[in-house]
């Protein structure tokens, strides 16, 4: 075999070889040092951290996924309209430090309000305060998942002072919506008319339980009384803007018509004065 045969042959094994697979820490052992480092912006694996421990954040199944972005959609308009607000999704983490124990959490969607004495700044790639209001879409494959988000979660945020948190389940066996009490204590929110969530980190945000399984079009909930204040308020401007232009197009449009009118009736009565002059008829 020539050389020019054996160099073909080692490049086609090299082609062959293909990188390893990448494989989940979740369960690893790492300092929070080491976790910064090396996991917390992980290409592979989206990793939280707890107390010294990885925790694969698991990917969620469509029919939860499609709850989620309802939501995100109509407190995205809720945060078109109220600009001191801010809101991140599932890779921005912020540090728990509790006496006994610390972590770190991604939560699904996180906003921080206007009123936030931490300000979530342009590069920040973590956020260095206390969200305001967390939501998590319930990690329902396993039952650590669903632990970590109704127990462990909840008790975090909680003893953190996080004024609000959200737990989103399709099926509806664990949705859950709480709000930090005078004593600093996740209780349920009462719902309006038994189906509107209404909060009060964000003022002026509210939503139907219901809708979240219906998950109606954002163009149905402009007129609707329970969004109308914060969805698509700029259509609405738009709308009224136009129908105003119209009216005063119309307006202007009639008095054009009444100025040519009078103008004309001026030419025939201008006209008939000339006529009846030449026939030697005084019109003075």
């Amino acid at each position: 075999m020539s050389s020019f045969d054996l160099n073909n042959n080692a490049i086609a094994l090299e082609d062959q070889v293909t990188e390893p697979e990448e494989v989940s820490q979740d369960g690893r052992h790492v300092t929070e040092e080491e976790y910064w480092e090396k996991y917390y912006e992980d290409l592979d694996f989206n990793y939280e951290w707890n107390n010294g421990i990885l925790e694969e954040k698991p990917m969620s199944d469509y029919h939860n996924y499609q709850m989620y972005k309802w939501l995100r959609s109509v407190l995205e308009r809720y945060l078109s309209v109220h600009r001191g607000e801010k809101m991140v999704e599932q890779v921005f983490g912020f540090r728990i430090a509790l006496p006994h124990h610390v972590s770190i959490r991604k939560p699904d969607l996180a906003v921080v309000a206007s009123a936030n004495p931490s300000d979530l700044r342009k590069y920040d790639k973590s956020f260095a305060g206390i969200y305001d209001l967390c939501i998590e879409l319930l990690s329902d494959a396993t039952k650590k998942g669903i632990e970590r988000d109704i127990v462990d979660k909840k008790n975090e945020y909680e003893s953190i002072g996080v004024k609000e948190y959200y737990i989103l389940d399709a099926e509806d066996n664990y949705m859950a919506f709480y709000r930090l009490n005078q004593y600093g204590i996740f209780v349920p929110i009462k719902l309006i008319d038994n189906d509107i969530v209404r909060s009060e980190v964000l003022k002026g945000f509210q939503f139907r339980v219901s809708d979240l399984f219906r998950q109606p079009e954002i163009d149905e909930l402009t007129d609707d009384t329970v969004y109308c204040g914060f969805v698509l308020p700029d259509r609405k401007t738009k709308q009224r803007a136009e129908k105003a232009e119209k009216k005063a197009e119309l307006e202007r449009q009639r008095a054009e018509d009444a100025e040519n009118l009078a103008e004309q009736e001026k030419q025939r009565a201008d006209r008939l004065a000339e006529k009846l002059r030449a026939l030697g008829i005084s019109v003075d």
